[in-house]
């Protein structure tokens, strides 16, 4: 039976209590970045936009060019893509040889750019055998510009603007991270465990 008006006052109080809950939820979440989601204990602190995110820490080891010793770091893994989309944006308390890890299984030849990053960033690209392809040295802080190494990279290193430099790092010098930095491991490419 139709009603006159087109809307029965049953569906009224229906549809304004939807769109109530969907304003209330609203404020639950974290603006759409991806981010923040209720349980997810390595979300920004919050939820709230614009707060820099936290991740767990693996080793990783950076093998030199002979006569030049081993660099060990230890340094924030992000695994998911959630994680990745965030990167080091907002941070600005990096401290020497402190950084970010995105790998990318499988390869691929991503894009990365500096907005609302507002410290200087060194990103290193490593290909699949864990060779560093390039280095691109202290990138301009929330600088849109996409940085990209012109090959397919296993995983990128985000460290401190002129930590590379500082370490020692060099295209051609080979990273490993998680349990084969202990050494004697065989072959393994895994997110959090990369043994070329």
């Amino acid at each position: 039976m139709r009603q006159e008006g087109g809307i029965g006052k049953r569906s009224w109080i229906a549809g304004a209590a939807a769109i109530a809950l969907t304003l209330v939820s609203g404020g639950c979440t974290d603006g759409g970045q991806g981010n923040g989601v209720a349980g997810d204990t390595d979300a920004v602190a919050g939820g709230v936009e614009g707060a820099p995110q936290y991740l767990p820490k693996i080793p990783v080891l950076i093998r030199h060019g002979e006569g030049t010793p081993d660099t060990r770091l230890s340094i924030e893994l992000a695994a998911e893509p959630h994680q990745q989309e965030k990167g080091l944006m907002h941070r600005t308390d990096l401290s020497q040889g402190e950084g970010m890890l995105f790998p990318m299984l499988p390869p691929r030849m991503p894009s990365f750019w500096m907005k609302d990053t507002p410290t200087s960033l060194d990103l290193v690209f490593i290909r699949p055998d864990g060779g560093v392809a390039k280095i691109v040295a202290r990138a301009k802080p929330n600088d849109p510009t996409p940085l990209f190494a012109d090959v397919p990279v296993a995983a990128v290193l985000e460290l401190r603007g002129g930590d590379a430099a500082s370490l020692g790092l060099d295209e051609g010098d080979r990273v490993s991270w998680g349990a084969c930095t202990q050494g004697g491991q065989k072959l393994a490419i895994a997110v959090d465990n990369f043994c070329p």
